[in-house]
């Protein structure tokens, strides 16, 4: 049933500003560079309070190592690194890593799935992933990803392919049953950039079960366009997906799993092509105005109302999905990245917008509550003047949601990179500094941080640098933000 804009209209005008505080993350915001929000002096990002109150955990202090800097206390381990470590194959870790999610593994073990985003031809790419017999979709490809596993005292370090043959594997999520749904971010289609089958599917890894690994097939139910991340709603059983593209915006999806479908492993590529009804959004105000761009959202707590489109041809034949839709029929936004399920409901991210949207920033997290079928703007950061100098944020991408309180945030900015904390009564703070610098002393350059992401029992975060391709354990004195 859809939600009528006069009902919605009538809602917001009972709950007011309530509707804002979905979430154990609440209003949040960033300073500097935050947009209709305002930091206490003791809430600027890596400043210390008094008395033990301090928000985040203090300066980050660089590392001799050119890796990774980060506060006094904490430390880092190098778990994989591309041409160094091997996989159990004896070839390369995969280079560009990207999303990655944990699970629970055997004699206290953890194991990490890690997508590897590698676009075109194998010949593009010193280290694909290596196409291990029977896990191989498209022999052409380069990308797919690596199961690794780490010993439960971090002293032992094994990885093994996922899937291979598989392209620009960019985000992807966790599923309530176990499993992980890998992200192709390309339209590439069998004949294109030397691909020898379509391109732009999710596909289902098993990272306790290699056997279920094997002869992989996309689940195009879920359709073909660029995708990034993936949520399941474990009460009904739907699924949220985002799409990074543009010329025009990307969209938000939703799809929903036919009558009597039940979840679980390798259940979703049983189904048909065209099982369920894949969805895109149509918002609107709580004056019953269309929004057409969530880039117009101005201000924390903006609340919209969301109705769902149904998508004419999921799987893209001829015109991308994105371009289905006439203005008016959708709402879409720019660069739509990284997801997280918590709290009831989805954490979306999109990472910025210029000249291609409405109105430019340079970075939002929305959370999508599927009880109230609304959006509600939750971080919202403003143009970052000078990305060259650290202490501004911009380009959220990957997130969670900490066990500690609020949101962690990998950045994928412009210049200085960091993992950054957003806590629940609108303040951030830094956690890690990315100071390895691929470019040149005149001229320096730093990669993206990706896959953020807690161990099963909180000790250790884990995030990647994508350039070269370094997954990272971090350790030390976590607590709960107040």
């Amino acid at each position: 049933m859809s939600l009528s804009r006069r009902d919605f209209a009538r809602r917001s005008a009972y709950t007011g500003a309530g509707l804002a505080l979905v979430g154990s993350a609440g209003v949040l915001s960033t300073a500097p560079g935050a947009l209709a929000a305002e930091a206490t002096e003791e809430g600027v990002a890596g400043t210390a309070g008094h008395g033990g109150s301090s928000l985040g955990y203090g300066p980050l202090i660089a590392d001799p190592k050119g890796i990774l800097a980060l506060p006094e206390g904490f430390r880092y381990k190098i778990i994989t690194r591309t041409g160094e470590t091997k996989l159990e194959s004896g070839e390369s870790t995969p280079s560009n890593h990207d999303g990655t999610a944990t699970f629970e593994g055997s004699r206290g073990a953890t194991l990490l799935v890690n997508n590897h985003e590698l676009s075109g031809p194998r010949s593009k790419w010193p280290h694909p992933v290596p196409l291990t017999e029977g896990l191989v979709y498209d022999p052409a490809a380069s990308g797919g990803c690596t199961v690794v596993e780490v010993s439960k005292h971090g002293d032992h370090v094994t990885e093994w392919v996922g899937i291979a043959g598989t392209s620009t594997n960019c985000a992807g999520g966790r599923t309530p049953w176990g499993t992980w749904l890998t992200c192709e971010e390309t339209e590439d289609k069998a004949g294109q950039n030397g691909m020898t089958k379509d391109h732009g599917y999710v596909f289902e890894v098993d990272p306790h079960d290699r056997k279920a690994n094997r002869g992989p097939k996309p689940i195009k139910a879920l359709g073909r366009y660029a995708h990034e991340a993936v949520v399941v709603d474990p009460k009904s059983g739907h699924l949220y997906l985002t799409e990074d593209a543009s010329k025009p915006n990307g969209l938000l999806y939703r799809w929903v799993p036919p009558k009597g479908f039940q979840h679980g492993r390798g259940k979703l590529a049983t189904l048909a092509d065209d099982a369920g009804e894949l969805q895109a959004p149509k918002c609107y105000d709580s004056g019953g105005n269309f929004v057409d761009d969530l880039s117009r959202a101005t201000k924390i707590g903006t609340v919209y109302g969301v109705d769902w489109e149904p998508v004419p041809d999921r799987d893209a034949k001829s015109v991308p999905v994105r371009k289905q839709f006439a203005d008016g029929q959708i709402t879409r936004a720019r660069k739509l990245e990284g997801m997280w399920w918590a709290d009831g409901g989805a954490y979306i991210v999109s990472s910025y917008a210029r000249e291609e949207s409405p109105v430019q920033h340079d970075g939002q997290v929305w959370f999508y509550d599927p009880k109230r079928r609304t959006l509600t703007l939750k971080v919202l950061l403003g143009v970052n003047p000078d990305p060259s100098k650290d202490g501004a944020f911009d380009g959220p991408d990957n997130i969670t949601v900490s066990p500690y309180g609020g949101l962690v945030i990998a950045e994928d900015g412009e210049g200085i990179q960091h993992l950054f904390g957003a806590t629940e009564d609108g303040r951030t703070y830094p956690i890690a500094r990315n100071d390895l610098n691929i470019g040149s002393a005149e001229e320096p350059e730093f990669s993206e941080f990706t896959g953020v992401v807690f161990s099963p029992d909180g000790s250790t975060l884990y995030a990647n640098i994508q350039v070269p391709g370094i997954m990272l354990a971090i350790t030390g004195p976590w607590r709960r933000q107040r």
